[in-house]
């Protein structure tokens, strides 16, 4: 009976937690646009599902975050719809798979930090998620995409000789405020989540 109340609350959350990514991906609340640059909080909900639900919390988190990433290729977005017309399923692939990985790394982190420090591990795994968002994505990208005219021309204009230059000037401020907010809203929140819904009960 326990077990099933257990499982049946887990859902409850799990369902709460994508439901917020889905809100936050069709809403200004999800991304800040500016002309040539899009930042994503998608990171703050998928780092919270990942420390208060456990690794496969977050790597579900992940997925429905990648997977409002592939839609709005379809809706809005010259970059995204850019590259689905020259490579639909790397374009899949590099929206969904890397934030699959990225929420699941990031339940793996805060478990393995929290054994060393338990405050800490919020910090730790708050932070790991957009570096992992990051990180992740751009591999992808660079997988499969780097060698393409579109992403040639970007390259140009910004100067980059090699993948690593590229990444490095791709992302530039972007990547570090998105940095910045996912670690200090998504430590504080999941803190707040976990000493009032009992972290522990997840921790398997």
């Amino acid at each position: 009976m326990k077990n099933n109340t257990m499982n049946t609350l887990y859902m409850v959350e799990l369902a709460l937690m994508t439901a917020i990514i889905f809100i936050m991906a069709f809403t200004p609340l999800g991304y800040f646009r500016t002309l040539g640059l899009s930042i994503t909080f998608l990171t703050v909900p998928v780092a919270v599902g990942a420390i208060i639900l456990g690794p496969k919390g977050g790597a579900v988190c992940g997925l429905v975050f990648g997977i409002t990433s592939f839609i709005q290729c379809f809706a809005s977005g010259a970059f995204g719809a850019m590259l689905l017309s020259i490579n639909p399923a790397g374009t899949a692939f590099t929206c969904i798979v890397p934030r699959v990985l990225e929420g699941w790394l990031c339940g793996l982190i805060f478990r393995a930090a929290g054994k060393f420090t338990k405050n800490g591990s919020y910090f730790i795994a708050s932070l790991a998620c957009p570096l992992l968002n990051t990180l992740l994505f751009m591999s992808s990208l660079v997988l499969f995409f780097y060698n393409t005219e579109y992403i040639q021309g970007i390259a140009d204009t910004l100067g980059a000789s090699n993948p690593v230059v590229f990444v490095a000037a791709f992302v530039g401020v972007q990547g570090l405020i998105e940095a910045v907010v996912c670690f200090l809203i998504a430590s504080a929140v999941s803190r707040t989540l976990a000493a009032a819904l009992g972290q522990s009960r997840y921790a398997a």
